[in-house]
């Protein structure tokens, strides 16, 4: 019955010009089709496919019967059928109109979840990356709308961490990241192959979002294998070093995106990213950074002329991003990016001046959280000693700094985390009640004065620079009979800012303190009810 009712569709159709199909006819033919593939007809359905006389109606119509086809190859209850499925879909991806079918195909990829979403991908990439060459205009619209579809959905899939996972791969992530490669070479070869071609900058831009992608899922919390066993082996890695490939080729290599990348105008500015993309860029970036330096993919690409405290400068800023997570697999790559970084340097050479950039003063933040927050003893471990090599690293004066800016507060909070009320081995909770009004009930009020203090030297400053360079040389100091010469402007806003980025830091450390005298005084209090 229901190959006669397609029959008779197409029989009406066939006289027809194809500006004169209706939207009726569609859904009949859809229905009907559907009806042929869940009955069984499916050789019927092929040869009516096949049929040249058909020829127009399967370009404009085709389409609707994919979904179908798909479903069925993914169902495999007939292995008897599966080859006849497979001639049909093949049919469809050649005769019908490439743009109903990208649409089509990038629908069918955002159903699925679970599993599955590995099996339609790994079934239908070769096939979308034919109807995407097929499209007459709009290429690099559809390769940015296909990747970033299929990103999404494979940024559902867990990550493997351990070796029998990765080999397992039982969400099939690890396939799909080697399919993924290939489905992206050609639009890759296709930018390198005629660069002053203006579609393909826009197709190099696109190329560009999703390496930023891969970067962050899956490989910002992969793990990877030994070096020293067969890197053909570890999926990730050969991923990792495709992605990195894709970058040069495209005109963005590891040296520029690194190098660049603190700088306030970066080169890929231009791509105007979603704000929510724009905020992941930082951890890609990092990402990179670590398969650079601590995975040595690329690493050949940087020059050798670059001093070990520049490359620890660069580095940091990553390591704090790696540092905030919480992420066991992503905190423990910035703990490895440290250790590789600082073993580069001499012990008692790093100045103290790089204290006064942010991340400097935020990496040991981040090392005592995972010193006592992480719940895993071997890194908590290597968060303490990652603190001592970083202090080793420092000068006199920089080792002085970091136990003035740090200390006292961070004492305080590793005593909360660790003695309890009940316990109470350090006569900590005994002394509370002077410790808040002595300490922390002044330091409150001081920072506050501090802060608002700094802030209007910093409108003022910025104001008065006209001023200020007019009074040169009002108001001077001398040493010894030389005359000191006053601070820039630009020195100045430094200084203050940099104070101002102090008092932030202990500000949020405070907030901690007193956050776990909290949690942890009601915790004690609703004990003893219970008990009582």
């Amino acid at each position: 019955m229901a190959v006669e009712e397609l029959q008779s569709i197409i029989k009406r159709c066939q006289i027809l010009e194809e500006h004169d199909f209706k939207e009726e006819d569609f859904g009949l033919f859809q229905l009907a089709g559907q009806r042929c593939i869940e009955d069984g007809y499916i050789n019927q359905l092929l040869e009516i496919i096949q049929d040249e006389k058909n020829k127009t109606i399967i370009k404009s119509m085709g389409w609707n019967l994919v979904g179908p086809v798909v479903r069925c190859l993914l169902r495999g209850r007939e292995e008897d059928k599966r080859e006849e499925c497979f001639l049909i879909f093949d049919l469809l991806v050649k005769l019908c109109n490439p743009k109903e079918l990208l649409l089509g195909l990038l629908e069918l990829i955002e159903e699925p979840s679970g599993k599955q979403i590995s099996q339609i991908i790994l079934l239908l990439l070769q096939p979308l990356q034919t109807v995407i060459q097929k499209l007459p205009n709009n290429k690099a619209y559809s390769v940015g709308l296909a990747l970033s579809t299929l990103w999404s959905q494979l940024s559902l899939l867990p990550v493997p961490h351990s070796e029998e996972q990765i080999q397992a791969d039982d969400y099939g992530l690890c396939q799909c990241c080697k399919a993924l490669i290939e489905f992206t070479k050609p639009f890759v070869e296709e930018v390198i192959s005629d660069k002053e071609n203006k579609e393909n900058a826009k197709l190099k831009d696109e190329l560009l979002k999703f390496c930023f992608k891969g970067l962050k899922c899956p490989l910002l919390t992969a793990q990877f294998l030994e070096q020293s066993e067969d890197v053909g082996n570890d999926p990730f890695r050969c991923f990792a070093s495709e992605i990195i490939g894709f970058l040069s080729k495209i005109g963005h290599p590891v040296p520029q995106i690194i190098l660049n990348h603190g700088r306030k105008k970066r080169t890929w500015d231009y791509l105007e990213f979603e704000e929510e993309e724009d905020k992941q860029l930082a951890e890609s970036v990092a990402s990179l950074t670590y398969l650079v330096f601590v995975q040595g993919i690329g690493i050949d690409q940087l020059p050798m002329v670059l001093s070990p405290s520049y490359l620890l400068q660069l580095n940091m800023e990553h390591i704090e991003v790696f540092l905030q997570r919480t992420e066991q697999s992503i905190y423990s790559k910035g703990l490895e990016l440290l250790e590789t970084s600082l073993l580069r340097l001499e012990d008692n050479s790093l100045c103290y001046q790089y204290l006064e950039i942010k991340s400097f003063l935020a990496v040991p933040q981040g090392l005592v959280k995972v010193m006592t927050l992480c719940p895993i003893e071997t890194l908590r471990k290597k968060g303490l000693s990652m603190l001592q090599l970083f202090i080793d690293k420092l000068d006199s004066q920089g080792k002085y700094t970091l136990f003035r800016i740090m200390a006292s507060l961070n004492l305080l909070r590793y005593l909360v985390i660790k003695d309890n009320e009940d316990d109470n081995q350090t006569g900590l909770w005994t002394e509370l009640g002077k410790i808040e009004n002595n300490f922390l009930k002044p330091l409150h009020i001081g920072l506050n004065m501090s802060k608002a203090h700094y802030e209007a030297e910093i409108k003022n400053s910025q104001q008065n620079n006209q001023v200020a360079s007019m009074c040169k040389g009002v108001c001077s100091v001398t040493v010894g009979g030389e005359e000191i010469p006053s601070m820039p402007p630009e020195m100045q806003l430094k200084v203050l800012h940099s104070a101002l980025f102090t008092f932030d830091l202990i500000e949020s450390v405070l907030a901690r303190v007193e956050e776990l005298i909290e949690i942890k005084s009601k915790s004690t209090s609703e004990e003893n009810v219970g008990i009582k």
